[in-house]
């Protein structure tokens, strides 16, 4: 039975300051709170003074800028967006960023391309500022997963019908070749160059498709987000409990274990299990957290880009939010602390690693970390 439910080389330095994180009580929640808030905070002032081109309203790809392109591509606009709309979400000073947020819909507009069936936000900004480029479906999925949210936050029925817009092209994006190795999933872009299917253009499908479902009572979308759902644990999942990345049209399998990945299913679990009442999904959902908790221990964690762990961390909160689980927040605060303490540049409030310019959407990421922990555990 369906139920509808509510939305709801860094190393040994991180490493020492990881172990000096006690437990947490009710005055160091608060604290960690004010804490987060404040790191969001002046992070967020870094993104904008370093990366945005207010004019535009878009962002460059690093700072320093050194790439020949003078905007950044969609998938990190994204990010930059979604960093944006969870520092509208803060506790007692979020009004302040309803008008950033607003701004970033606007700058998300120039990658939008109507010229295309179905319609959908290619890579790059669009004639006359840019040239374009292919439409990746993961890039897609993050974007169509900040229009929910937006939807939630504000009732804007123009992000809900966006948000369905682009689950068309999920759709679209199938591969209904039943001759090829592991038959079905979304494929991860439309460049002649890959036909892979990942994890990654599969997994947010499902979490999209279950939002919808709840938002709209349309069966369709559960049915999708049950397909590309069971696809991925059909393809994807590997003998240790966790997924691999992506499978080419020859049936080679990349087995790399990225944390977004598992953060994806995860939270595709969480919501499964909001949705049917069924316990199986939550106990499947706290295994892939246990499993990745324990793979990714230290510096495994910090290999991971930035990027990837804000997704990964958001879906943990996710289940926190459910099974009230606070090892999961420790877990991430020590992170984010590690970050704050051995990486971030305090004269600029950047990320910078390995000795090259910051990506913006490793700016992004670290915002939406802080800002995500400021949440309180029920949100």
């Amino acid at each position: 039975m369906l139920k509808k439910f509510k939305v709801g080389i860094l190393f040994s330095m991180i490493i020492l300051s990881i172990s000096s994180i006690g437990p947490c009580n009710s005055v160091s929640a608060a604290s960690n709170q004010k804490k987060n808030i404040e790191r969001a905070v002046t992070s967020y002032e870094s993104l904008q003074k370093y990366f945005y081109k207010s004019d535009v309203k878009l962002y460059t790809e690093e700072f320093p800028h050194v790439s020949n392109n003078p905007y950044a591509f969609v998938w990190p606009y994204a990010r930059a967006m979604a960093a944006t709309i969870d520092m509208s979400r803060l506790p007692k000073i979020g009004e302040k960023y309803v008008s950033d947020r607003k701004d970033r819909l606007t700058g998300l507009e120039l990658y939008w391309n109507n010229e295309t069936t179905p319609k959908g936000y290619d890579s790059y900004v669009r004639p006359p500022i840019g040239n374009g480029g292919d439409k990746f479906y993961d890039d897609n999925d993050w974007i169509a997963l900040n229009f929910i949210k937006l939807y939630e936050m504000t009732g804007d029925k123009d992000a809900l019908e966006r948000a369905k817009e682009i689950f068309k092209l999920q759709v679209y994006g199938w591969d209904d070749d039943s001759s090829h190795p592991s038959p079905g999933g979304v494929f991860w872009t439309q460049a002649p160059w890959s036909n892979d299917r990942n994890t990654i253009s599969n997994a947010p499908v499902a979490q999209i498709g279950l939002y919808l479902y709840e938002i709209t009572g349309e069966k369709y979308y559960f049915d999708w987000a049950k397909k590309t759902y069971d696809w991925v644990n059909s393809s994807m999942l590997a003998p240790n409990g966790l997924y691999w990345d992506h499978i080419d049209l020859q049936g080679n399998i990349e087995k790399t274990q990225w944390t977004y990945n598992q953060g994806m299913m995860l939270g595709a679990n969480v919501l499964f299990y909001k949705t049917t009442g069924d316990d199986s999904y939550l106990k499947l959902a706290e295994e892939i957290a246990d499993k990745s908790l324990q793979y990714y221990d230290d510096s495994k964690l910090y290999n991971q880009p930035p990027e990837f762990n804000a997704i990964f961390f958001e879906n943990l909160q996710l289940l926190e939010s459910v099974n009230h689980q606070n090892k999961y927040r420790k877990y991430i605060q020590s992170y984010a602390d590690g970050m704050w303490k051995t990486v971030r540049d305090p004269e600029t409030g950047l990320f910078p690693r390995d000795n090259k310019p910051v990506p913006l959407i490793e700016q992004a990421a670290m915002v939406e970390i802080y800002a995500n922990l400021a949440k309180k555990s029920d949100e």
